[in-house]
C-alpha cells in the first residue's frame, strides 16, 4: 500500500522550526521516527471532522520551535521523518480501515523497531494500526496506554468498526489482552455501567483522572509503564484529544468538563517518550472545523506531539551518557 503526499508541504530549507526540520520524505534513510496520517472521520460515532487534523497539524509546525525551554534540549538531533497519508476510501470504511492496517504492518516491517506516530482520524484508527503492527511482530504481547475520557469497548457487533469500539475489537480478536490495557483519564459521568462492566471483566486498568492526581500524574504513569514492561514486549500509546477538559480542547467532538490539563498530559507524554517499549503512538479525534479562531486544540497537539519527542530525546541523552562511561 502505497502512501500518498500530504495535502500540505513545507518548502524545504534551513532554520530553527519544526516545520523545517520535520522532513516530508516517504523514503527516509535511519530515520528516528517515522510519521504518518489516516484522515478517516466517517467511522465517527457523532458527526466529525477529524480527518482535516492531519492537514492542520501539518500546518500549524511553523508556530513552534525545535528547542525545548523547560528542559534545554534541542529535538534537531533526531531524524523525524513524514511518510504521507493513508489513502482513504471515499466511501467505504472497511477498505479504510484495511489499508491503516496494511500500511501499519508495511511500516512496521521496513522501518524495524523505529518510532512510529498515527496522525487521525477518529479512534477507530487505533485497532486498524495496532493489528498491523501485531501481523508485523505476531510472537509480541502488546500493552496499550489509553489516554482518554472514554472506555472505548461499545460492542462493534452492534456499532460496526466506529470511533467507539476500537479496545473491544482488540480484545475480542485476540490482539491485545485486556489485562494490559491501561486506561488514564476517565472521569465524571461519560462511561455507561455496562461498558464499565465489560472493562472489569476483561481486566482493564481503569484509572480514573482524580486518583492519578490524588497519587501525582507522573507516578501514575511511571507506575503503569513499568508495570506494563514486566507483561509485554512492546507498548502502544493511544491519545484521544477529549482526555483534556473541554476547556483546553474545543476542537474535539467528544470533550467534556473535567478532564486533563494540558500539562498533566505534556507531562505523561514526555515519561512516555523515555520508556523503551513504547514504541508507537496516535493522536486522534480532532477537529478543526470546531477549534476556536486561534486553533488551540490544534496547537495542544502539536505541542504534545512535541512532547513526546522531548522524552525520546531524553532518553537517547541518557543513553549516549552511559555508553561514554
Amino acid at each position: 500500500m502505497k502512501l500518498i503526499q500530504p495535502e500540505w508541504l513545507w518548502k524545504k530549507e534551513q532554520g530553527s522550526g519544526v516545520h523545517q526540520w520535520i522532513e516530508q520524505n516517504p523514503t527516509p534513510t535511519n530515520p528516528t521516527v517515522v510519521l504518518y496520517a489516516a484522515p478517516l472521520s466517517r467511522s465517527s460515532i457523532s458527526v466529525s471532522g477529524a480527518s482535516l487534523y492531519p492537514d492542520a497539524f501539518r500546518r500549524g509546525w511553523k508556530g513552534f520551535s525545535v528547542y525545548n525551554l523547560d528542559e534545554q534540549i534541542d529535538l534537531s538531533s533526531l531524524h523525524v521523518s513524514d511518510l504521507g497519508d493513508v489513502p482513504m476510501h471515499t466511501t467505504d470504511i472497511i477498505e479504510s480501515h484495511r489499508r491503516i492496517e496494511e500500511v501499519a504492518y508495511e511500516i512496521s516491517t521496513s522501518y524495524d523497531n523505529v518510532y512510529s506516530c498515527l496522525i487521525g482520524g477518529d479512534h477507530s484508527i487505533t485497532a486498524c494500526s495496532i493489528r498491523g503492527i501485531k501481523k508485523a511482530y505476531p510472537n509480541e504481547t502488546i500493552g496499550i496506554i489509553q489516554l482518554d475520557t472514554h472506555l472505548d469497548v461499545r460492542d462493534p457487533v452492534e456499532l460496526g468498526p466506529a470511533n467507539g469500539t476500537p479496545i473491544r475489537q482488540l480484545i475480542v480478536g485476540d490482539i491485545v489482552l485486556g489485562k494490559n490495557i491501561y486506561n488514564i483519564g476517565l472521569h465524571g459521568f461519560f462511561n455507561a455501567p455496562e461498558l464499565v462492566q465489560y472493562a472489569n471483566s476483561q481486566g482493564i486498568h481503569m484509572i480514573p483522572l482524580r486518583k492519578a492526581r490524588e497519587k501525582g500524574i507522573v507516578a501514575t504513569i511511571r507506575e503503569v509503564i513499568d508495570s506494563l514492561n514486566s507483561e509485554v514486549n512492546r507498548i502502544y500509546v493511544t491519545v484521544d484529544m477529549d482526555v483534556l477538559d473541554i476547556s483546553i480542547a474545543p476542537g474535539v467532538p467528544a470533550s467534556t468538563p473535567g478532564g486533563m490539563s494540558a500539562y498533566e498530559l505534556f507531562d505523561i507524554l514526555q515519561e512516555i517518550g523515555q520508556a523503551e517499549k513504547a514504541k508507537h503512538i496516535d493522536f486522534v479525534c480532532v477537529d478543526p472545523t470546531r477549534d476556536a479562531l486561534a486553533q488551540p486544540t490544534v496547537k495542544t497537539g502539536i505541542y504534545a506531539f512535541l512532547q513526546w519527542l522531548s522524552g525520546i530525546q531524553l532518553l537517547q541523552l541518557r543513553k549516549n551518557v552511559n555508553n561514554l562511561d
